[in-house]
């Protein structure tokens, strides 16, 4: 049988079809960023000659697996190789002027690629949208702060992906002005700072944040991880200098800087920073008025992935007094949270403040401000592996009904609740199809979707809780 084909601006890309779906693996959007183009900007993947097979992914942005906690749930893939800019396209067979979706993958900035098997667009394709995901520059090479070099290159990477999605879809049967973006966590950043770009908003339809971090940070700050690896390296903290280190050393590099770190006390992480070319204002300011329809949540238990029991059980008193001082947190924090979970731990009360002050407050914030449709949801189903919760990262799989994948068992155990990933799968769908997930927008009788054994609209959770950490 013959395997399909596809014509692309750059040429012909030979993939594989199963079960009335069509995929192609690994195109190139944009030229391999490494040797001169090396902390540059993406340029346009150029024109090839004959059929490319596109068959299997790309190589990944340099990086290592997972380590601790995060190492025990969470997959890692790397593939060798330079050419990093890659997509990876899903297509019903028969798609004509279909919604798109186009992926971010999550990661911290510095782990994460789009050929995890949990991101695998079968299902989407499957229910009549054309699926897209896609590779962006990491860590160093995408997070620098550097006087030589332009900033934010893994956010340019995602733009330029968005617009090869854009010039493309139609070539598989996509409509190019029903793209919708989403992305998790790091992948949900890079999803509300391409929205924060008044060049890009244009090329979007809908977006999904999952679990998002909305905030942008100084240069300054964002400069910090490549500050001190280049002190560690005794070099200076410039492009010039960074292009003589080779990307493994400074993966390896960074990974000693972070070992040992603690909750309150680790090495900063990478993020995106304000800057007028590339991310002119903070994400959470711009989504206010972003005249696009949006999708926001978070899970109920984020901080599990990243605090084991041993770790909440050391957390207390003290702790949260250097919290609140590092994260300038109001007075009457703690009482609201110790009245709202009066049986947890000091620990879970710690965690669950942290994650209601990075994601939480920040995303019913934006939802409260905007006037665009914004829909909120609260992912709360617990897994059953000890101590988990409904942890950052354990929605993944039920959006796309990937409950059989074993990448995705690490976190949802073998027996997960199918009614769940059909319904939460069929939202994100309907979404992209209509602008509608299927549930009211936020307004101010709050009510959001709370994703649990049993779907249902209810009133937002811990209000009065999540009200306390407003200035």
């Amino acid at each position: 049988m013959p395997r399909p084909t596809a014509e692309i601006e750059s040429g012909t890309v030979v993939g594989e079809a199963s079960d009335g779906v069509e995929h192609y693996l690994g195109i190139p959007y944009a030229e391999a960023p490494f040797g001169k183009r090396r902390f540059a900007l993406p340029v346009p993947a150029s024109a090839w000659s004959g059929a490319r097979d596109a068959t299997a992914f790309g190589p990944t942005s340099p990086q290592s697996p997972y380590t601790g906690l995060a190492g025990t749930y969470l997959a890692s893939t790397i593939v060798p190789g330079d050419d990093i800019l890659t997509v990876n396209v899903w297509r019903p067979e028969e798609a004509q002027g279909a919604a798109v979706m186009l992926w971010f993958h999550g990661g911290a900035f510095e782990r994460g690629t789009a050929a995890l098997s949990t991101y695998d667009g079968f299902p989407f394709a499957r229910d009549g949208v054309v699926f897209v995901s896609a590779n962006y520059r990491l860590g160093a090479e995408g997070f620098s702060v550097l006087p030589d070099a332009p900033r934010n290159l893994g956010v340019a990477d995602a733009a330029e992906a968005l617009r090869w999605t854009h010039r493309n879809a139609h070539r598989f049967g996509g409509d190019p002005s029903r793209i919708t973006i989403f992305g998790e966590s790091a992948g949900g950043a890079m999803v509300a700072a391409l929205l924060a770009r008044d060049d890009l908003r244009p090329l979007i339809a809908g977006a999904i944040i999952q679990s998002g971090p909305l905030d942008a940070e100084t240069p300054r700050r964002a400069a910090r991880p490549t500050r001190d690896i280049a002190r560690a390296l005794g070099i200076p903290p410039t492009a010039a200098a960074l292009r003589e280190v080779s990307p493994e050393r400074l993966v390896e590099t960074r990974d000693r800087l972070v070992a040992g770190g603690t909750f309150l006390r680790g090495a900063p992480g990478f993020a995106a920073s304000v800057d007028p070319a590339s991310l002119p204002t903070s994400p959470r300011r711009a989504l206010r008025t972003a005249e696009v329809p949006v999708v926001i949540g978070t899970t109920t238990d984020e901080y599990r992935l990243f605090l084991s029991a041993d770790a909440l059980a050391r957390l207390n008193g003290r702790a949260y007094a250097l919290l609140a001082m590092a994260k300038r947190l109001p007075r009457g924090t703690w009482g609201a949270y110790r009245r709202a979970f009066p049986h947890a731990s000091d620990g879970e009360v710690i965690g669950q403040i942290l994650t209601d002050h990075l994601l939480r407050a920040p995303a019913v914030e934006i939802a409260t401000a905007r006037t665009a449709p914004t829909f909120v949801y609260e992912f709360a189903w617990p897994s059953p592996l000890p101590e988990l919760g409904a942890a950052h990262a354990l929605d993944i799989a039920f959006a796309f009904d990937a409950l059989d994948d074993p990448a995705a068992q690490r976190m949802t155990g073998t027996d997960a609740p199918r009614e769940l990933a059909d319904n939460m799968h069929a939202d994100w769908v309907r979404f992209a199809k209509t602008g509608d997930p299927g549930w009211s927008a936020f307004d101010r009788a709050g009510r959001i979707r709370r994703y649990d054994a049993v779907t249902e609209d209810v009133p937002l959770p811990r209000a009065e809780a999540l009200a306390s950490l407003r200035h």
